[in-house]
């Protein structure tokens, strides 16, 4: 929505479009069914029509458009699959095409149909190929291995043999049993033949696998395993994996049975293998040319993939924006009412008041580009139906503006916290944050998002990056106001300078070497900007530092709150509520100020004057016992009485705002339903109106327990908040101060700790741990803390003083927001 609204044009400057939303209004459109597509299509490139759902009654399938909504969603089915396609290929689409995209979704639907059924003809038969590959592969390797195994075993079994005629020869005697001629004399018909499988199983499984064979055989099996060094694509799952060639010796069908439904179960793939040596090697020979084959067809059909899918990339951008945006067309037009001759769309919409001329022109631009021989008609409804809120931004604003948003989006013509936001947030933050060192850290950072916004904005950044691009002009602020109370502390990174001017106290004598305020004496002209860096060092029972933070906290925040008790006078002013203003505005402003109104102005006489007046006794008595004299703690003539006058007036207004408003509202409703026990009839045209914002109570009973009990709840509410909101602004001191003592405990226990050593090595692991603390914890934590805190005090101890926030946001029909749409 930032991009849609920072355009609109508009002359007027960019805060009165935002202290007040944009007038809007709503408009009926009737349009020739000729050119009823283009005209929304117009209409979605201006961006200014929010679209009104004239057929909410109906389901999906039941709406004029119904087919073409499908058509539309089969094309970005093929898209995304060519999406899928392009990312596993690795290849880009690319932004700017050299050719020019199909404008006619007919010949696009034809033409993704003749890619996708190319592609899918492609990966099938690449498939085949590929698992054939892999097969051949891994028969290749059986063959090898399986043939060392039967290498091996024949040479030890001819060396065997050798030894064995040779015992026998050398050992042979009269008493020698002759049992190599009982086995020679033996059926060869009866000796046994064993039979065997080969094959590869994944090394992950090959003890289960083996341990399996031995139970299911009962050891009446014999495996041989040889490892496979380098991982082998399987051709059922095309994943790598390591395997094991293997060879099971068997003897009988039983047994066979049994391995290979073991082999099936492990995922073992079997292949054939001759044991004669010389088939072997022409099957080695055969596989090895197949093999070739293979990968020179492999490679070409890769080949051809590859520039198929470049041809889909170089236009995929193009026609991935065409669906969306015809998409989004025919869902409009669904929007939109047939009326009784078939012949015309009706469609209604809210849109802006400046917008008119704009959208007329689009109107008649698309009937003029259609040939329709009848224009499009365009007319102003009157509704009291509450308008959308539409604020026109920039890139500057529409951080801050989100900021409100997120509380609530502002209702129609409400007065907007985003104009104050732009100052008083960022300065909020700065009280709590306020370091010049790291307001520069901040403002470095910031500005390189800024300078590679370009750059950034084209890009798909990971969430927590792009929250923090989408509010680098917030930090940019941040980091500005930042700098600014830092100089006010006169602190950089917890340490004071002499920057403009060296400090105008010294020390009396030796004794106050530590700069306590004990000892010294005022030398030079008042320090010109900020604090004087000699109250840093002071160790007094509440140092002035401090003491200035807490006071210029409760000026700050009862300051925030008449400005928002002032903007709500505003508010009753612009929707002419005049009770609002009588028994709302006056109370309030009155008991705030009566209160804390006052002790601000105690605050500021205290520093004009130099006082040495104890507020909290001023405060505390002026409640317990208000008739008592002042004694040291007058700070002007009068004190007592105008402190005698602000109690009564405080005590007073609380009566004020809770009891006359409920009988005030009783008689306006009776004078307003007067001589109202019958009324006019409505004009045809008034009684086709909707009436959503019809007076809340119309003509029934007026109920003025309700209304009371109600008033009653916003007093006490207001009363106890203006204390606990008061209260609350103490944040801004407290998180200054944590910020303030963590920046020094980094400096003086890390920074100077390290330097004390005079050791190089100790020095630079100091350095790095000092950075590496100011930027997580000060940076990072502390900035995100502030950052809340300050979120906080304008969400509740501001807003909540005039913001209702109850509008909804005004969401135009507009082809610049396809592109942050997901499918």
């Amino acid at each position: 929505m930032a991009e849609l609204q920072s355009g609109g044009g508009g002359g007027c400057c960019p805060p009165m479009d935002l202290f007040r939303s944009e007038p809007m209004q709503l408009v009926q459109i009737i349009i020739p069914i000729e050119s009823a597509h283009l005209t929304v299509s117009y209409l979605g490139e201006l961006g200014l029509l929010q679209f009104k759902d004239l057929n909410s009654e109906k389901s999906p399938f039941q709406r004029t458009y119904a087919a073409q909504i499908k058509k539309c969603a089969e094309m970005a089915r093929k898209l995304r699959f060519f999406k899928e396609q392009m990312l596993k290929a690795g290849i880009l689409s690319s932004v700017k095409s050299t050719t020019r995209a199909d404008n006619n979704t007919d010949d696009l639907e034809v033409k993704l149909g003749d890619l996708e059924a190319e592609l899918v003809e492609i990966n099938a038969n690449g498939d085949k190929l590929q698992r054939a590959h892999s097969e051949l592969v891994e028969y290749k390797l059986v063959l090898q291995k399986a043939g060392e195994f039967f290498s091996s075993a024949l040479t030890s079994a001819a060396a065997q043999q050798r030894e064995m005629e040779s015992q026998q020869t050398g050992e042979m005697t009269i008493e020698t049993p002759l049992l190599t001629d009982k086995e020679m004399s033996a059926d060869p018909s009866k000796q046994i033949k064993l039979g065997f499988i080969a094959g590869l199983v994944p090394r992950e499984k090959s003890m289960s696998f083996e341990r399996m064979l031995f139970r299911a055989t009962r050891g009446n099996v014999f495996l041989r395993q040889a490892v496979v060094d380098e991982p082998v694509v399987d051709p059922v799952s095309g994943e790598k994996m390591e395997k094991n060639v293997f060879v099971v010796f068997y003897s009988g069908e039983r047994a066979k049975n049994k391995i290979l439904k073991i082999c099936d179960a492990f995922g073992a793939n079997r292949y054939p293998f001759n044991e004669e040596f010389d088939k072997q090697a022409q099957a080695i020979s055969e596989v090895s040319g197949r093999l070739s084959e293979l990968k020179t067809t492999l490679d070409a059909g890769l080949l051809h993939r590859g520039n198929l899918l470049q041809t889909i990339g170089d236009q995929f951008e193009q026609w991935n924006l065409l669906v969306k945006r015809e998409k989004s067309i025919y869902h409009t037009l669904n929007m939109l009412s047939l009326d009784v001759t078939k012949k015309c769309l009706v469609g209604e919409g809210w849109s802006p008041v400046f917008a008119t001329k704009q959208i007329q022109d689009a109107l008649e631009r698309a009937a003029f580009d259609s040939n329709s021989q009848v224009g499009a008609i365009f007319q102003v409804l009157h509704t009291k139906e509450s308008p959308p809120t539409y604020f026109r931004t920039n890139k500057f604003t529409s951080a801050f503006q989100e900021i409100v948003d997120a509380y609530g989006v502002a209702k129609y013509r409400e007065a907007n916290p985003g104009v104050f936001t732009i100052v008083t947030f960022p300065f909020l933050f700065a009280v709590m944050f306020g370091d010049w060192g790291h307001g520069i850290c901040l403002l470095l950072g910031t500005l390189v998002l800024i300078v590679r916004e370009k750059k950034l904005a084209s890009q798909k950044l990971d969430d927590i990056t792009d929250m923090t691009f989408g509010g680098r002009y917030v930090i940019l602020m941040m980091a500005l106001f930042s700098i600014y109370t830092g100089l006010i502390y006169n602190e950089f990174f917890s340490v004071p300078f002499e920057i403009f001017s060296h400090s105008a106290y010294a020390c009396r004598d030796l004794s106050c070497s530590e700069a306590t305020t004990v000892g010294l004496i005022k030398v030079r002209d008042t320090y010109p900007f900020g604090v004087d860096p000699v109250w840093h060092g002071s160790r007094s029972e509440l140092p002035f530092l401090n003491s200035l933070k807490m006071k210029m906290s409760i000026l700050l925040g009862v300051a925030q709150m008449n400005l928002g008790i002032i903007l709500s006078y505003f508010n009753a002013t612009f929707f002419r509520i005049g009770v609002n203003i009588w028994c709302q505005f006056i109370p309030q402003i009155i008991f705030l100020n009566s209160l804390f109104g006052y002790l601000s102005l105690l605050i500021i006489l205290k520093w004009i004057t130099g006082s040495q007046a104890d507020l909290y006794h001023v405060m505390i008595y002026m409640f317990l016992s208000p008739t008592d004299e002042l004694g040291d703690n007058q700070l002007f003539p009068g004190q007592k009485t105008a402190q005698l006058v602000l109690l009564l007036l405080a005590f007073v207004s609380v009566p004020w705002m809770l009891l006359p408003k409920p009988f005030i509202l009783k008689m306006q409703h009776q004078d307003r339903h007067q001589g109202q026990s019958y009324e006019a009839l409505q004009s045809t045209d008034e009684s086709l109106q909707p009436d959503t914002n019809h007076d809340s109570h119309g003509h029934e009973e007026f109920e003025f327990s309700e209304v009371f009990v109600h008033q009653m709840i916003h007093t006490i509410e207001f009363v106890l908040g203006a204390v606990s909101n008061t209260a609350s602004y103490l944040r801004l001191w407290a998180l200054s101060l944590a910020h303030s003592e963590l920046s020094s405990v980094f400096y003086e226990k890390v920074l100077l700790l390290a330097w004390g050593y005079n050791n190089i090595l100790i020095l630079i692991v100091g350095i790095i741990v000092f950075i590496f603390a100011t930027v997580g914890v000060l940076l990072v934590m502390e900035t995100l803390s502030a950052f809340l805190h300050a979120l906080r005090l304008h969400w509740v101890e501001f807003q909540n003083k005039f913001y209702e926030g109850d509008g909804y946001k005004f969401s135009p029909f507009s082809f610049a927001l396809l592109d942050d749409e997901d499918e």
